[in-house]
């Protein structure tokens, strides 16, 4: 899971204070739940990411092992939905898809009342442009060192606005605009998720990507650092997996089988692999005795948000 942060990251809008966040502003290569092999014996970190979602993840460093492993435990009576003492296969499945949907709702809702200026519940592109870029656009960028990069930038936004504005009249309902922010998410964003992400990688502007552009988008060597073994796994993949017709490149069809490999379901591998690490007497099914014995696996060191969370009354389960 090493490789997720570093995928993600491509411009940064230091200036812009309502800018979309820059983690955003690039489609993932993998998707946040992905096929990359699981590295447990190095960290948990996708199986945090998975089983509490990325954003809640992200906090459970502020616990102490004993804080961390109690609300494990009120977690797992909420995932046990029939309350027969354990948890099966269907309700973590259903558990950690529902994870990855609650992040994506709150992160849409988070930036919605930021660009809803005129709050009629829909988002203009004017809107968008102009809180995102507004501050530039009468001098057009010419006050900032790298206004190419923000032209680049706005051209970008408004390629995918209008791409995610599917009646075309200029304005995102909360559904367009959550696949603006979200693009991975709708099957008709397919075609543009592919472009972007060959746009970011492709150095030479020849339209592919070959294994040097493809390993470069993840990692450089330092002075000195011996190569890690992921990057010779990852190089395997591209020649052996990736690149399907053996040409040596990643044509836009094979990036589309990289990206969106939507056969997969991600949440039902997690499910099936967070069971079969825990599952001590091999009934499928988990107890949450098996769960806090390898609480590590679930919340390790780090926690979520939940001591507010369960504190509140919940419907969605």
């Amino acid at each position: 899971m090493m490789l997720l942060n570093s995928l993600a990251s491509l411009y940064f809008l230091a200036a812009v204070a309502f800018a979309v966040p820059a983690q955003e502003k690039r489609i993932h290569h993998q998707p946040d739940l992905s096929d990359h092999a699981h590295d447990d014996a190095h960290s948990f970190q996708y199986d945090h990411e998975a089983f509490l979602g990325k954003e809640e993840a992200k906090t459970f460093d502020q616990l102490t092992p004993e804080e961390s492993k109690d609300r494990l435990a009120k977690i797992v009576d909420r995932i046990d939905t029939d309350k027969d003492g354990y948890i099966s296969h269907g309700e973590l499945h259903y558990w950690i898809k529902h994870r990855q949907r609650r992040y994506i709702e709150e992160n849409v809702n988070k930036h919605w009342k930021d660009y809803d200026k005129n709050q009629d519940d829909k988002i203009s592109w004017e809107e968008y442009k102009n809180t995102t870029y507004g501050y530039y656009l009468g001098e057009e960028f010419d006050d900032i060192d790298d206004k190419e990069t923000y032209k680049s930038m706005l051209k970008r936004d408004e390629r995918r606005f209008k791409t995610a504005d599917r009646d075309s009249d200029g304005i995102a309902t909360r559904e367009e605009f959550t696949a603006f922010l979200h693009p991975e998410e709708f099957d008709y964003m397919k075609d543009l998720v592919i472009q972007e992400t060959v746009e970011d990688i492709d150095k030479n502007g020849d339209g592919k990507i070959n294994l040097e552009e493809y390993i470069g988008d993840m990692y450089t060597a330092e002075d000195g650092e011996s190569e890690p073994d992921w990057v010779q796994t990852e190089k395997k993949h591209f020649s052996e997996i990736r690149d399907t017709n053996k040409d040596g490149y990643l044509d836009a069809d094979e990036v589309g089988q990289w990206v969106l490999p939507g056969e997969v379901d991600h949440a039902d591998n997690e499910a099936k692999h967070l069971i079969h690490e825990t599952d001590t007497d091999k009934d499928e099914r988990i107890t949450k005795k098996e769960i806090l014995a390898n609480w590590n696996m679930f919340v390790g060191s780090q926690a979520t948000n939940y001591g507010e969370d369960l504190t509140k009354k919940h419907d969605e389960l």
